[in-house]
């Protein structure tokens, strides 16, 4: 059935007509009120936005002249911003700006237009200041009224990206725009001549330095659904991107780049999820303190995004990274307040592990290049620190690498080691010469010819659980973390003595990250294969490490101090010569000009006889008073000269301990350190039983 059609009166119509009337009235009177006042409106407008800019960031804003160049269209000329006493930042010589009117009845300003033409940004650094200051510097406005409620994390995130979507127009038209860097290392621009934008959909061209290197942007911004993707690519791969190596030492170049914003959601006013994707091609990175060479990623590619809260910021659930083959899922979740505190996890699952190895960037691990293995392997990790309350550390790293088979060594064939080689010793990266590892060389040890309280020294000093542990110490590096971040500076390092042996005989110097991860990975993969023996590699490590200068070797240490062979040490000479290891070319320092120890060595002997004491590891050993301490006599040649107006006279045993009383507090805490060690493998160990 129809509806039936209700038939409208001739009264009814007059009133619709009077009612449309009226109201077209009322609209005219509203567009003829604001003709009638917009220009003043503007005025006033312009004088607030100076006022503001000079209160609140000291810039100064001229404007030559302005007006209305249509219904809500503002057309401006000659425009500078000038900071005090700075260089001028901005010069525009034409600019127009279009707003949505809708928006505008809601007091909310969206840009729907812009027009520029002629326009430079110029940022110029000229020792420890520059014409930008004001970006860091904090709004005096926002600093008056203290009793406001803080904004969480998310609110804030969320109302830059308002104001971002808001101030992106929805056409853009350039003409002529220069963004120029300046600092003393020289001049760096981006130039666009041309660049337009309809309805959200851009493509422009941006040249290098005002040469003929472009990369071109394409790609769309929605600001109604929050929608942003770009894709960037270069004209040639060698191109840098500007500005990063200037301001951060960093070089990036690539082929293609692509980011997608695809979603924004919000939960409330303190959850706001931020979910994408981005894609890489030949990406090359190079930082001095990442790696010597630049870091070639061939392709990778990263989906997931963020989840932002009151005062934590998280990777969202199922966030990946994929580089070739290799995936990874990691957690990653940061908590700002009411406490720092940094949670990690990561959970491969099961995986080929030449997935992993084929994954490493190009050029990144040159000691693992040509490696070829087989079997799946599996990793877990589990990080939690408090920046405030370190000691609550969390770390637990597992591998499970049973499958694994090492079926060709890269460039470091690890195997090689069971054999005689030829070791080469460098200074930085001056090479100074060779060392044969083998009998054939006469300072050439086996174990059975070094004194063992030697190789207990040793290993109590450098690394008590070489013999239990697989490459790392968990404790060990635990302990670490815990002194680094308590220091805020690397005060304590975790290097095992599978670690150093790795550093001295594949590894070069330069103190990078990606130097220490191969480090680790090539540790792992030796420990891992037990091609070599525990006792071969500590047998390789006390015949190559430095023991002074140009002093390489267990033989030549022995001799070049005491004139012995390593085999004639006894306990003080090897705790010497352990307490040196760490910083070898130190060792002539550590005397007087008698040939006796300086009282301060005494630490050492204190807190590592104790230890071998503790363990029994002196039950066969003569141990003299405070651990042979005043045994150790320094080689007559080797001496310092005599202090002018010092008696020359050897000290009493008695003046000796009057000057070592006072050991410091530092000295307990690195025995108490050192016991924590110590406790927790005896724990484990009667667990085990």
């Amino acid at each position: 059935m129809f509806a039936k059609k209700i038939p409208i009166t001739a009264q009814q119509k007059k009133w619709l007509f009077i009612s449309l009337a009226a109201l077209l009235l009322l609209l005219a009177i509203g567009f003829i009120y604001y003709f009638s006042v917009r220009q003043g409106l503007l005025d006033r407008a312009m004088v607030r936005a100076q006022k503001q800019l000079k209160d609140e960031y000291g810039l100064t804003l001229r404007v030559d002249d302005y007006g209305f160049a249509g219904l809500s269209t503002v057309a401006l000329k000659g425009v500078t911003v000038i900071p005090d006493s700075a260089a001028q930042l901005m010069a525009v010589e034409q600019l127009q700006v279009s707003v949505e009117l809708w928006p505008l009845l809601r007091k909310r300003i969206k840009l729907e237009a812009v027009g520029m033409d002629h326009a430079s940004l110029t940022m110029v650094k000229e020792g420890d200041r520059s014409n930008y200051d004001f970006l860091f510097r904090k709004n005096n406005a926002a600093t008056k009224d203290t009793t406001t409620t803080k904004s969480s994390l998310a609110q804030k995130v969320d109302r830059l990206i308002r104001q971002a979507f808001d101030k992106i127009p929805s056409n853009l038209d350039l003409q002529e725009v220069h963004v120029t860097y300046q600092d003393s290392s020289g001049v760096q621009g981006l130039h666009v001549p041309e660049g337009k934008m309809r309805n959200g959909r851009y493509d422009v061209d941006v040249f290098l330095n005002e040469v003929s290197d472009k990369w071109n942007l394409k790609g769309q911004i929605d600001s109604d659904d929050e929608e942003f993707s770009v894709t960037v690519t270069s004209d040639r791969p060698d191109m840098e991107v500007p500005f990063l190596r200037s301001r951060l030492g960093l070089a990036v170049r690539f082929k293609e780049v692509t980011f997608d914003l695809k979603e924004i959601k919000r939960h409330g006013k303190d959850q706001l999820k931020l979910s994408g994707n981005w894609e890489v091609e030949q990406l090359q990175v190079q930082h001095r303190r990442l790696s010597e060479k630049p870091i070639v990623v061939p392709q990778a590619s990263a989906e997931g995004g963020f989840l932002l809260a009151e005062n934590a910021v998280e990777l969202l659930e199922n966030s990946s990274i994929k580089v070739r083959d290799f995936v990874v899922k990691p957690k990653l979740k940061y908590t700002h307040t009411p406490s720092k505190l940094l949670e990690l996890s990561v959970s491969t699952g099961k995986f080929a592990a030449q997935d992993f190895f084929d994954a490493i960037p190009n050029g990144l691990f040159e000691t693992l290049e040509g490696i070829q293995v087989k079997g799946n392997i599996a990793y877990q990790l589990d990080f939690k620190v408090g920046f405030d309350n370190p000691e609550d550390l969390v770390f637990r790293s597992q591998m499970d690498d049973r499958e694994l088979k090492i079926v060709r060594w890269g460039k470091a064939d690890v195997a090689a080691l069971n054999q005689p080689f030829v070791h080469g010793v460098y200074e930085d990266t001056s090479k100074l010469r060779d060392i044969v590892v083998a009998p054939s060389n006469p300072n050439f040890r086996n174990l059975t010819q070094i004194a063992p309280i030697l190789q207990r020294t040793v290993l109590n000093t450098e690394d008590p659980f070489f013999y239990q542990h697989h490459g790392f110490e968990e404790e060990a590096f635990k302990l670490s973390i815990v002194t680094n971040i308590k220091e805020r500076a690397f005060k304590r390092g975790a290097s095992t003595i599978s670690m150093q042996l790795v550093k001295n005989l594949y590894l070069d110097r330069n103190k990078t990250m990606t130097r220490k991860f191969e480090e680790i990975v090539l540790v792992w993969l030796m420990e891992r294969s037990k091609v070599v023996s525990k006792d071969r590699l500590f047998e390789i490590y006390l015949n190559i490490i430095e023991w002074g200068k140009n002093i390489y070797g267990v033989t030549e240490a022995a001799n070049y101090y005491f004139g012995k062979t390593p085999n004639e040490l006894n306990i003080g000479e090897s705790l010497f010569l352990s307490s040196i290891i760490p910083r070898p070319k130190t060792g002539l320092s550590s005397f007087d000009y008698t040939g006796h120890l300086k009282p301060w060595v005494r630490r050492h002997f204190n807190t590592y006889g104790y230890i071998l004491s503790k363990l029994n590891q002196l039950n066969d050993v003569e141990v003299r008073e405070a651990y042979g301490f005043y045994g150790v006599t320094l080689q007559p040649n080797l001496r310092p000269p005599r202090p002018y107006g010092v008696v020359d006279s050897i000290p009493s045993s008695d003046d000796l301990h009057d000057l070592i009383d006072g050991i410091d507090a530092e000295e307990q805490q690195r025995r108490s350190l050192i016991e924590r060690l110590f406790g927790k493998k005896e724990q484990e160990e009667v667990e085990e039983e």
